[in-house]
């Protein structure tokens, strides 16, 4: 059962910790973020992601870009959605 994730090829895993208080946690751009993500992405992937580009010195608008690019790669290595895509355009 796909639940609302979608045709997807990437593999689904399971989370042990509770999803929404870990979401609660994220700061608020995050939040903002992932309500707009074309990924159902997990708040601990999330706030990786987040915690690396600040680490690096990058600030908000540049950790937003940082997951935004690390969504693009995922996506692409997605075989339905490269199908749902040409399929699309038809």
């Amino acid at each position: 059962m796909t639940r609302n994730l979608g045709a997807t090829s990437l593999r689904r895993k399971n989370r042990s910790a509770d999803p929404m208080h870990s979401y609660d946690a994220l700061p608020v751009p995050l939040r903002r973020w992932l309500a707009d993500a074309r990924l159902p992405w997990s708040p601990a992937s999330a706030r990786r992601v987040w915690t690396r580009a600040w680490a690096r010195g990058l600030g908000p608008e540049e950790a937003l870009n940082a997951l935004a690019k690390a969504e693009e790669r995922t996506l692409a290595r997605d075989r339905f959605a490269i199908t749902n895509q040409l399929t699309l355009k038809i």
